[in-house]
């Protein structure tokens, strides 16, 4: 039963993984996708490893949407749904890790929880991100 599992669930993760390599141009390698999820809702968010920073690039693909919606929907079993997932690929392979409900509350949005996963994957270089549209509200933490 279980190997039934992992073999439906290999070309879904595989799909995600040619996603995530167009969403920031090219081979993904040094990819970390991060994303919180519950019924009807996701929060997706993806960085790269690019040497001396890490960059942020933004999820938009309406492909990548849907690919996580069927891994969510993938358990029947509502109670074995997973809360967050960690997608990192690292010499050419992914490796994931999920976490669940019982772990880890993300029905309240918490944005320390991301800042949280790329600081343990990427240790304290510099995020950056895309400079803030015109007309955009931008998100100013407070001072430490």
């Amino acid at each position: 039963m279980e190997s039934d599992k992992l073999n439906a669930l290999g070309p879904l993760m595989n799909e995600i993984g040619q996603e995530l390599a167009d969403a920031v141009g090219g081979g993904p390698n040094g990819v970390f996708f991060y994303v919180e999820a519950g019924e009807g809702w996701h929060r997706p968010s993806i960085f790269k490893d690019e040497g001396a920073v890490v960059r942020y690039y933004d999820p938009a693909s309406n492909d990548l949407g849907d690919l996580i919606f069927d891994l969510w929907y993938f358990e029947s079993d509502e109670t074995k749904r997973w809360s967050v997932m960690e997608y990192a690929v690292t010499d050419g392979k992914f490796e994931v890790t999920f976490k669940y409900p019982e772990e880890i509350d993300v029905t309240k949005p918490d944005r320390e929880r991301r800042r949280a996963a790329v600081r343990a994957r990427f240790g304290d270089k510099q995020v950056v991100y895309p400079p803030t549209q015109e007309g955009a509200l931008e998100y100013k933490p407070d001072a430490p």
